[in-house]
């Protein structure tokens, strides 16, 4: 059952960018803060930022800080993620869930998508 779905995933060169997006059809997503999870093969699950309900407050981990932002449509029931100045550090399985609290906190994330690769490597 898809209830939230990433897409913008693909292939680029360290120092490229993607946006990925995080849409959602079954449920509105301005009713929870949305959150971009990444795991790597043979790593753990790494919340990389989280955005709240309103777009007001945003987090983002120090791997990502200054690379990455996060933002929101809520006309759309669309997130996204853009991602600058990729390095191959950042392949991953991306994933976008929905919260109703503000949390990086993977458990109290009620809905998650299915997850979309990203791979940097020249």
């Amino acid at each position: 059952q898809v209830q939230v779905v990433e897409s913008g995933g693909g292939l680029v060169q360290p120092g490229g960018a993607l946006r990925l997006s995080c849409a959602a059809s079954e449920f509105a997503l301005d009713n929870y803060a949305i959150g971009w999870f990444r795991q790597a093969p043979g790593k753990e699950r790494e919340g990389i930022s989280c955005i709240s309900m309103s777009g007001s407050n945003t987090y983002y981990a120090d791997s990502v800080k200054g690379r990455f932002t996060i933002s929101r449509d809520n006309a759309k029931n669309t997130a996204y993620l853009q991602m600058n100045n990729l390095k191959p550090e950042d392949t991953a399985v991306y994933y976008c869930a929905a919260s109703l609290i503000f949390t990086m906190t993977w458990d109290d994330y009620d809905y998650w998508g299915q997850g979309t690769q990203v791979t940097v490597s020249s």
